[in-house]
């Protein structure tokens, strides 16, 4: 039976979608294309309502369309949720300088009569525009380099030279072309151990090239091997369990609300995602629970995806943190609402002996398209004193 509750914010959200959706679609109409000749209103409908329903048409739709036509609606969406945001956010700009103008009177009435045209010309440029450096951004990423003192000793270990990458997010959108550019640059660093710090899969990993995508994590190499946890999107997608035997069999170990003690030289733990309790109903083991048994002399490094709860690696004397989620926001000005709901929600943070470092990220998810930030690889070189 369907929960009453979640169908009513099925419907709430359904509308609101819709309402903005036909606002944009409004503004666009009487602004630029109904001064295009020969292209009359159905048409453009027609063409708006394929755009704007295109994601929700290929999730919906997803067991009834042939694969082609969903990685399609899918991409074409994707970018359409994009496009949507700009607009809108450009288009009220305009609406609210029209109501203090019509306050105020500060634009000249012959002005007003040829400006709609120009405007809506200018602000589609401007979204395309816009749309384009996001999805050339989102296909260069930076590698950002750390250097990290942690004053324990590492046994025979002085240096250890960490590569970490969150949110590669590989599915329909983010392919396995991606990946290969990802082991290229990982490996041409030479590191002594991958770290993988959630979201490396965005939904059903079963795709077309899930073969070339397994040979892409075995080329891989590092002195310690490969480690990964999940993020909320391996639970998101229903196959956490299904994830965890894919990257391991592909030679990247998953750890799960456990730990490894690494060459008797430091301990990695993994947590599982603060996510699982709400899909699987486990709630995931406390931090001081998966201390217990680990070295304290030891140095002791976190793989967390999301940045949340510092308190737990304070309190427990956690020397580094690695974690992603956030994106950096992903899409401006989405970092402001990052920013608050996350004490770190990018790059370095330390609070007494405890290190945190949280990437923006590699891939993206939803629209394949980075403003405000890029997509990056963290190296970190680890001196031990």
């Amino acid at each position: 039976m369907v929960n009453p509750g979640f169908m009513i914010v099925v419907t709430m959200v359904l509308l609101v979608y819709g309402g903005l959706n036909y606002y944009i679609g409004l503004r666009g109409w009487q602004a630029l294309f109904s001064y295009v000749p020969f292209f009359n209103s159905k048409v453009y409908w027609t063409i708006f309502l394929l755009l704007s329903l295109a994601y929700l048409f290929s999730r919906l739709l997803k067991k009834f369309l042939p694969i082609i036509l969903h990685e399609i609606l899918t991409v074409l969406g994707a970018y359409w949720m994009a496009c949507m945001l700009y607009f809108l956010l450009i288009i009220l700009l305009l609406d609210l300088l029209r109501v203090f103008d019509s306050r105020l009177h500060f634009v000249p009435v012959g002005i007003k009569q040829s400006l709609n045209p120009v405007l809506g010309l200018t602000v589609f440029v401007l979204v395309i525009g816009i749309i384009s450096y996001g999805a050339w951004n989102a296909r260069h990423p930076r590698i950002n380099h750390y250097d990290l003192t942690i004053t324990k000793q590492a046994g025979a270990l002085k240096k250890l030279h960490v590569v970490m990458v969150s949110d590669i997010h590989l599915g329909t959108i983010i392919q396995n072309d991606h990946l290969t550019k990802l082991v290229d640059k990982v490996n041409e660093l030479k590191p002594d151990l991958i770290l993988m710090a959630g979201d490396v899969f965005d939904e059903d990993i079963e795709s077309k090239n899930k073969q070339q995508v397994a040979d892409n994590f075995r080329r891989l190499s590092s002195t310690y091997g490969s480690f990964a946890v999940l993020g909320n999107h391996e639970y998101i997608g229903g196959n956490a369990n299904e994830a965890i035997k894919y990257l391991n069999e592909a030679g990247v170990k998953v750890l799960r609300d456990s730990s490894e003690e690494v060459g008797g030289s430091f301990a990695l733990v993994g947590r599982d995602d603060l996510s699982g309790s709400r899909f699987n109903g486990t709630k995931r083991e406390s931090l001081a629970t998966l201390m217990e048994g680990i070295n304290p002399s030891l140095p002791i490094i976190v793989m967390d995806h999301q940045p949340s709860h510092l308190e737990e690696p304070v309190e427990q004397k956690v020397d580094l943190q690695v974690s992603g989620h956030t994106h950096n926001g992903q899409l401006f000005p989405i970092q402001f609402i990052t920013q608050k709901v996350f004490e770190q929600d990018w790059g370095y943070l330390r609070k007494g002996d405890f290190q945190l470092i949280v990437s923006s990220g590699y891939g993206t998810w939803g629209p394949p398209i980075r403003i405000g930030n890029t997509p990056e690889i963290v190296d970190i070189t680890i001196t031990f004193k």
